[in-house]
């Protein structure tokens, strides 16, 4: 504990970004969608996330990465909406469905300080890119109040440039989603025009401001980037082309989880190339592929010749 970025910079650098990014929702522009409608004025765009952040659930979280869990748990705030819309989404009731409610900067604080109280270790910011602003405002409350664990960025990919810029400094780990190693495969399956390539560009900034994943003695993370990626069926996510692009464009020393819990939630069986789980052999060359790119920290490595 103690470790967080944020607390190297000052409350008035916090005050500040918070204050820019808040700016930023008059004419949205806070996610990759680039929607340009009026939050402050109650206009909805893409994600249909307002003024206020909303939250789904929150607490102890033990289905994350081990170097998440660790002990205690990893402090999850799953926020409400999204700025993707995957047909094959497992979480649709929130991301799709609105499940949730409004919070203010407030409680958002009183949330981040009450899974630290917990023993998390630390703030596990999942589905955030459309609430950057109401996050910022509530981390200088929390931070007034007591916040010291690191925050986690647990995103689709799909990041605006300068929303990020805002979050240099803050937020301690980077873990974005690289859903789709193909544009078109994004715009076709998750609304996300242009997909893979603001991903790659947003990736390649989050690594810039933090670096490889980095792990104390206890074995859990503390700074640093982490990236996923989901195996679909009939190699639809492209998996070789993501992983080229990471070992080539980011890191070799990359921690990449490769996700073999695919299945055809939400809409995924409207489309007959969703509709079914991936085979054992399809998750094995979607380790292979990374191997043969030059990955060296894949997880989990589980995979037996």
């Amino acid at each position: 504990m103690g470790s967080a970025g944020y607390l190297r910079l000052s409350l008035k650098e916090l005050t500040k970004r918070a204050e820019q990014a808040v700016a930023m929702l008059a004419d949205c522009t806070v996610c990759a969608q680039e929607c340009h409608v009026d939050r402050t004025a109650g206009e909805r765009g893409f994600c249909r996330g307002g003024r206020l952040a909303a939250v789904s659930s929150w607490g102890p979280h033990f289905g994350e990465e081990s170097v998440l869990v660790g002990r205690h748990g990893s402090g999850t705030i799953f926020f409400t909406h999204c700025n993707l819309a995957c047909r094959f989404c497992q979480n649709c009731d929130i991301s799709q469905h609105g499940e949730g409610e409004e919070v203010s900067a407030e409680e958002l604080a009183g949330i981040m300080l009450e899974v630290q109280r917990m023993g998390c270790h630390n703030v596990n910011l999942v589905s955030p890119s459309h609430y950057v602003p109401q996050i910022l405002e509530a981390l200088v409350i929390a931070v007034k109040n007591g916040l010291k664990i690191p925050l986690v960025y647990n995103t689709g990919g799909y990041d605006a440039l300068e929303t990020l810029a805002l979050l240099n400094g803050i937020v301690d780990i980077y873990m974005p989603d690289i859903k789709f190693g193909d544009d078109g495969l994004g715009a076709k399956y998750s609304r996300a025009p242009r997909y893979f390539s603001v991903a790659k560009t947003a990736v390649k900034e989050m690594h810039r401001q933090v670096g490889d994943l980095q792990v104390d003695e206890r074995g859990i993370a503390t700074r640093g980037l982490l990236i996923r990626h989901l195996v679909m069926p009939g190699n639809l996510a492209r998996t070789e082309e993501v992983m080229k692009f990471i070992a080539e464009e980011v890191s070799s020393d990359t921690f990449v989880n490769i996700m073999d819990q695919y299945y055809p939630a939400h809409e995924a069986r409207k489309y007959p190339e969703l509709s079914r789980r991936i085979s054992r052999e399809e998750y094995r060359r979607a380790v292979e592929m990374a191997r043969a790119a030059g990955l060296k920290r894949i997880y989990p490595d589980h995979y037996r010749d």
